[in-house]
């Protein structure tokens, strides 16, 4: 974790939400912060007030800590949220997700199905064929499969 990452997962969780995923380009200059509220409110959808306050909170807190940026957006992770740590697996265990894997399980790259879990670093996935089981580690990418 960056020192950015850590400086602004700090400052979104001491306002009591999550940071579900921060996306840096143009050279540092544009920062991209998805939050989600804590699992006691995870029922709760982010609002326009929720991305508000969190945007006003980090212009204060950026420029103390030295961090120079020329746009700031903060919004929701969305409906086809990504999924990158094992907090994330384990919150949404139940759910239809979307995998690509770096490298073939069982002749799988990329699979769509209801994640199981994680345990330790090794995540179960059902899918229409049986049971896919990875290590987080060879994990490419993995998004929720949006309910519509």
């Amino acid at each position: 974790m960056s020192v950015l990452e850590a400086l602004i997962e700090q400052t979104v969780n001491g306002l009591g939400y999550e940071l579900a995923d921060l996306e840096i380009s143009n050279r540092g200059k544009m920062l991209r912060i998805f939050i989600e509220n804590s699992l006691e409110k995870a029922s709760v959808g982010i609002t326009l007030e929720d991305c508000t306050r969190v945007t006003r909170q980090l212009q204060r807190v950026l420029p103390v800590e030295g961090i120079d940026f020329d746009c700031l957006e903060v919004s929701s992770p969305g409906l086809d949220r990504k999924l990158k740590k094992a907090a994330d697996f384990r919150r949404f265990s139940g759910h239809q997700i979307e995998v690509r894997l770096r490298v073939l399980v069982d002749g799988r790259r990329r699979v769509v199905g209801t994640l199981r879990g994680i345990d330790g670093e090794q995540v179960a996935l059902d899918f229409d064929g049986g049971q896919l089981v990875f290590d987080l580690s060879n994990l490419e990418r993995a998004r929720l499969v949006p309910k519509l």
